[in-house]
């Protein structure tokens, strides 16, 4: 455990210490913005929800950040009860508000991926493949602003990227297995 803290440490310390910038601060604040709360993905799966053609695509997205949600913020975390970086390695500085809760995995990683994931699989290129770059970005600004492990962030995208699967999975069969509420569902 003491290696992966090292490890951890050692790529926070040395993306404070050479990548951030005056320049790319407010990016990288902006970008991690927009997976608070999973906000931007949620705005993208109301949209989905909205347009009947995407009401299929949008319920998969619901269900991937759901279980992602579930996962992450009411398991792992609480079970696993890590303390924030910059908490623990000195000279590390958050250039956001401090998080009040722990910090395996990443919640944002986590969002992030569980939709964009299924965007990715879903629809064509030119939507899936900026979906994805977002998520990417918004993962790769929690290490940038200091608030999360390395290994947190890997953490979230796994976990994000298995709770899309299992529900590009898992919405089918439901649909399947009660065939009057889906259509109920997609007909509105």
């Amino acid at each position: 455990m003491e290696a992966v803290f090292q490890f951890d440490s050692s790529i926070l310390l040395w993306i404070q210490n050479n990548l951030r910038t005056g320049f790319l601060d407010p990016i990288m604040k902006a970008i991690t913005m927009l997976g608070d709360k999973g906000m931007i993905w949620i705005l993208i799966t109301l949209a989905l929800l909205i347009v009947r053609r995407t009401r299929r695509l949008g319920v998969i997205c619901a269900a991937s950040m759901v279980i992602g949600l579930l996962v992450t913020n009411l398991i792992i975390k609480n079970w696993a009860a890590r303390i924030r970086p910059y908490e623990l390695i000195p000279g590390l500085q958050c250039i956001v508000p401090l998080a009040k809760d722990y910090s395996f995995p990443s919640g944002h990683a986590t969002n992030s991926l569980a939709c964009a994931w299924v965007l990715f699989r879903k629809t064509p290129k030119k939507y899936g493949v900026p979906a994805l770059i977002l998520a990417i970005l918004i993962s790769l600004s929690r290490l940038y602003v200091g608030i999360h492990y390395p290994t947190d962030v890997l953490g979230g995208v796994v976990i994000g990227i298995c709770s899309a699967v299992l529900a590009m999975w898992l919405v089918p069969r439901l649909e399947t297995k009660f065939p009057n509420l889906t259509d109920k569902i997609y007909k509105v």
